[in-house]
């Protein structure tokens, strides 16, 4: 079966984990200067800004900046508008596998998002083209694709019972590189920067609750591809459940999920 283009994004179920998704782009934020080129309305892109809740800190951090969220899905960016701020803050559809920057940047920013971008460190050189003299491209992506939560999913997709309808649905593991290849691309295009990565041990709450959270990010290309046969769906999910109940039981104060992620702050040379 050929992947769809985009997974169908419920931004409700996203936003179930508000607050542990969330934490990693404060982490970011607190890595990028202040000050940001192009005073004294600097301008700012957020892409793959999903529901917009952390494009809203951005406008609380640079509240004189001019700010723009980026996303694929229509879902996510009617979930977005509820934070707009007009005329400082705004969303618009747009990929970031083919955005085409027509603005100088003071600050290009993404998270959690270009996972889904097969190369997607091939665009870099682009971006940076766009940032002003001392600007800064910065972005979080997952680094947990060794994981259960993720090895599981993989391997129940390739079972003889899925593979006909989930073949390579999903896999974003190539997507991503280790933190030393960020570093060396990034130092290589003539940036000072700033490459870390931190696992997070994350304590999910209520029932099936590492379910839960992959509803709403790894789990909705297949949901996406079985849309169609909820009888299928269901199937898969509670196969998936089972195996998931084994990998992360739950304890006396919830289910800990640990999440790796990696960072990278990259500020242009100011010249």
């Amino acid at each position: 079966m050929t992947e769809p283009h985009q997974p169908s994004w419920d931004p409700q179920q996203y936003l179930r984990h508000a607050d542990h998704r969330t934490r990693p782009f404060q982490d970011l934020l607190a890595r990028i200067g202040d000050e940001l080129p192009g005073h004294p309305t600097p301008r700012i892109a957020d892409l793959g800004c999903g529901a917009g809740n952390v494009t809203a800190l951005l406008a609380d951090r640079w509240p004189e900046a001019r700010i723009t969220g980026y996303d694929t899905s229509r879902e996510m960016l009617a979930e977005a508008a509820a934070h707009a701020r007009p005329p400082l803050l705004d969303f618009a559809e747009a990929d970031a596998a083919t955005w085409e920057p027509t603005e100088t940047y003071g600050l290009i920013v993404s998270t959690s998002a270009l996972q889904w971008i097969p190369g997607h460190a091939e665009h870099f050189p682009r971006w940076l083209d766009a940032l002003a003299p001392g600007g800064t491209l910065a972005f979080q992506v997952p680094g947990n694709f060794t994981a259960p939560s993720h090895t599981l999913l993989a391997g129940l997709r390739e079972s003889d019972r899925w593979r006909p309808l989930l073949h390579g649905v999903g896999d974003r593991t190539a997507s991503v590189l280790d933190p030393t290849d960020y570093l060396t691309r990034l130092r290589d295009l003539g940036c000072t920067a700033d490459v870390w990565e931190t696992t997070y041990l994350q304590t999910l709450h209520g029932d099936d609750a590492v379910l839960d959270w992959v509803k709403g990010t790894a789990l909705r290309p297949v949901l996406t591809a079985l849309a169609d046969d909820p009888a299928a769906r269901d199937a898969f999910l509670a196969a998936y459940r089972d195996l998931l109940r084994e990998a992360y039981p739950p304890g006396p104060y919830g289910t800990v999920f640990p999440f790796r992620r990696i960072f990278a702050v990259a500020r242009k040379e100011n010249r």
